[in-house]
């Protein structure tokens, strides 16, 4: 049988190597994009397994779309698609700068909807019953008043999530999404490094403590599996409870 291919945007470090990790795994073959080029090739050789870095900018379409053509002439059409790579450019709402915001929607939301279709034309053509699972966050329900462009293109990526699933159900293609909540990550740092914001950030998860990437990057597998046959349109909120909390404790 030939070895299926997975392929993770952001999977240089955090969360998106963990899911590499999960899916390695479970058998698949890795691609590891990331804009860190140095990073992303450490990360594919510690991953070993034939893994294969490569360095793309997911802002912008054409090399998200020559990264594709790339991936299935040296290594093979993509049956995992993992939309893990995205930033969140926090600052005052009043005076948030908009480059900052098309910045972040670039990456967050639009190059997923270029991956996503991308990905997703090739699997129609090559008939494979593939996988798609975009990174989400409980930003896409909650808010944040310090990040306005993460917030909106999560719960853009929530939305699109929905919309893509209904278009690929008809080729057996399933689209689903992850909500993280607090994880602990180099984007939490800032978190990590502050007690009191640790102390509040916990007061809002009924499992009193940060999740690790591993426990996402297992979700993210769990999906992409045939575990999941069944899943599509959804978006799976691993939060330690938190959104079921209307309280503080």
């Amino acid at each position: 049988m030939t070895q299926k291919i997975a392929l993770v945007t952001g999977g240089a470090q955090g969360i998106g190597y963990a899911c590499a990790e999960a899916l390695a795994e479970d058998g698949y073959r890795l691609v590891l994009a990331d804009i860190q080029d140095d990073e992303v090739a450490k990360a594919a050789q510690q991953l070993g397994g034939g893994a294969t870095a490569y360095a793309c900018d997911m802002a912008d379409s054409d090399a998200v779309l020559g990264m594709f053509d790339w991936i299935e002439a040296e290594v093979g059409p993509v049956s995992a698609l993992v939309n893990n790579a995205g930033i969140a450019a926090p600052g005052d709402f009043l005076n948030y700068d908009l480059a900052d915001f098309d910045k972040v929607l670039g990456i967050n939301l639009r190059g997923v909807f270029v991956a996503t279709q991308r990905a997703a034309k090739t699997m129609v053509d090559r008939d494979i019953k593939g996988a798609i699972v975009n990174m989400s966050s409980i930003n896409a329900q909650l808010a944040i008043p310090a990040i306005p462009a993460y917030c909106a293109s999560k719960g853009g990526v929530m939305q699109l999530t929905k919309v893509a699933a209904l278009a690929l159900a008809q080729h057996n293609i399933r689209v689903n999404a992850v909500g993280p909540g607090s994880i602990d990550t180099p984007m939490m740092a800032g978190v990590n490094a502050n007690p009191a914001a640790m102390t509040t950030a916990m007061s809002r998860t009924p499992l009193k403590r940060m999740g690790s990437a591993r426990e996402i990057g297992d979700v993210v597998a769990f999906l992409c599996s045939d575990k999941a046959s069944y899943v599509t349109g959804e978006t799976i909120y691993v939060d330690g409870g938190r959104l079921g909390l209307n309280y503080t404790c």
